[in-house]
């Protein structure tokens, strides 16, 4: 008989082994993961096409370009602006002075170019924006499809018109037409400052009560057409939804299209006050220049920043002159930067 030791299936002494519940008799264990990320993430590996790497490189290019060439630009005003300002006997924000004549004794102040450019393009978004609204609610509400579309062209058609033709028509067809209407304002509301007797002439139209008006219809196709791609991408469930708890065709603007596309409509209506702070050559034309003092009156004369800036160009061909009407252009440049980073705020502020 052999002496040699015998041992039962599945006890071999390569290792110990344990069955699993349920499993056959010497099978090994299988080891327990102790990772808590699911496989598919374990395993999955994001995947970078060379157009998707190229795409991205060039947005980040261009919001990088577009953020240095607006510095490279207030950097330019700042330095072109200092030489002058160094050289002004008076406050530059707080005076309303404009000698340039004298490089050695200079007296500029920016005030009354600054509150002019402020009313008029004040006024001028207080009547676009009441117009603008209704013209995107009854292109994407009540308008029949097929005028919806030709009506749509024309309207946007307003903003290739040139500003050039918009200062002539202001002048020519314009302001006779308003002289009646400016006539009686003045006389029947003439105790509201608004409406008093100011530096313009009335009859003439150079004022900015006519200059208004023209700078209106200039950004009212901005703002529309802003407003009318906003509305249009109101969700069509909220619409149904509303109508199916009975709600009429203004119950449904006034509570889920407006709403929703608030933002858009405050977007596009900062975009037109952008444009209007900037606007020169039809204010050039329309506004009467005037050595009285502004007393806030839409029948007021006198000069926005950038009019008074193409009046002065004449002036250009000397660097410490030239540097006292780019000083002007910094302030219109803050300006015009303050009231978008505002508009940003409101709009994320709606958003959230």
């Amino acid at each position: 008989m052999s002496d040699a030791p015998t041992t039962s299936a599945g006890t071999e002494s390569d290792g110990p082994t344990r069955s699993g519940t349920g499993g056959h008799p010497g099978t090994t264990e299988a080891t327990i993961s102790t990772s808590t990320t699911p496989p598919s993430e374990r395993t999955q590996k994001t995947v970078v096409r060379p157009g998707d790497r190229i795409f991205g490189s060039l947005a980040t290019g261009s919001a990088i370009l577009i953020s240095v060439i607006i510095g490279a630009i207030a950097v330019f005003l700042v330095w072109r602006a200092v030489p002058a300002l160094q050289r002004n006997t008076v406050n530059f924000l707080t005076s309303s002075e404009w000698v340039t004549q004298d490089v050695q004794a200079m007296a500029f102040g920016v005030l009354d170019l600054f509150q002019v450019t402020v009313l008029v393009s004040l006024f001028a978004l207080a009547l676009a924006m009441p117009v603008a609204l209704g013209i995107a609610i009854f292109l994407t509400t009540y308008c029949p499809g097929r005028i919806k579309k030709p009506l749509a062209y024309v309207i946007d058609l307003l903003a290739a018109v040139p500003s050039i033709v918009y200062g002539l028509w202001g002048v020519l067809v314009l302001a006779p037409f308003l002289r009646p209407i400016a006539s009686w304002l003045n006389t029947t509301f003439g105790w509201f400052p608004l409406f008093a007797t100011g530096s313009g002439s009335i009859a003439g139209g150079g004022t900015i009560f006519t200059a208004g008006i023209v700078l209106a219809v200039m950004i009212l196709p901005t703002i529309a057409a802003v407003s009318r791609e906003v509305f249009v991408q109101t969700p069509v469930a909220h619409i149904e939804a509303a109508l199916a708890l009975g709600a009429t065709r203004w119950e449904v603007v006034r509570t889920t299209i407006i709403p929703f596309g608030k933002s858009g409509y405050v977007s596009g209506s900062m975009l037109g006050l952008g444009r209007a702070l900037g606007e020169t050559m039809a204010l050039y034309l329309i506004l009467r220049t005037t050595s009285a003092g502004f007393s806030w009156s839409l029948f007021d004369g006198g000069a926005t920043i950038a009019s008074k800036i193409a009046l002065g160009y004449a002036e250009f061909n000397n660097d410490i002159q030239a540097g006292a009407y780019i000083a002007a252009g910094l302030v219109l440049f803050v300006l015009t930067f303050l009231v978008n980073a505002a508009a940003r705020m409101v709009v994320a502020g709606k958003r959230d």
